[in-house]
């Protein structure tokens, strides 16, 4: 049995005591704020407008589209709704940018189990989970440093 990708309008449903299109006509990005609103008892409302020369990118993490919000907070994306507003911290929408062609992204993770798909944009400046460049190759490993000089008097 195959498992798709998760995104935001398969992942942010109404409750069961609604019917399962009562949120069909509100866009997969917004979907978040009505369910934040029920999950954890808060009145949100999505922001007005863009905050320009910001983006973030989509990436699989677990099977599920993702994206993070520059206060550290995530959410469940779409690439139908390719926006993003943080619930957590009130930033305004960003644009999301996903892989050219996400079937071929979905497609090249299939064959793994659900929790082991996962894949970061190429173009990400600073994935999540990506250790920097600078950073040692194996964490049991101590940072290179100088040596210590004892001072001359």
């Amino acid at each position: 049995m195959r498992f798709p990708v998760e995104r935001a309008e398969t992942f942010y449903l109404p409750p069961p005591d609604q019917p399962p299109d009562a949120w069909a006509l509100v866009p997969p990005a917004e979907r978040v704020f009505r369910w934040v609103e029920l999950r954890q008892q808060r009145r949100i409302t999505p922001p007005d407008g863009f905050v320009i020369g910001h983006q973030a990118y989509a990436r699989i993490n677990h099977n599920r589209w993702v994206s993070d919000c520059p206060c550290g907070s995530a959410q469940v994306v779409t690439p139908a709704d390719t926006r993003l507003a943080c619930t957590e911290c009130g930033f305004g929408w960003m644009l999301l940018v996903f892989p050219e062609d996400v079937a071929a992204v979905e497609a090249g993770l299939a064959e793994l189990l659900p929790h082991l798909r996962n894949w970061v944009h190429p173009d990400d400046p600073s994935p999540w989970g990506v250790p920097p460049p600078e950073a040692p190759a194996d964490p049991a490993e101590p940072p290179v440093t100088e040596p210590v000089r004892e001072a001359t008097t």
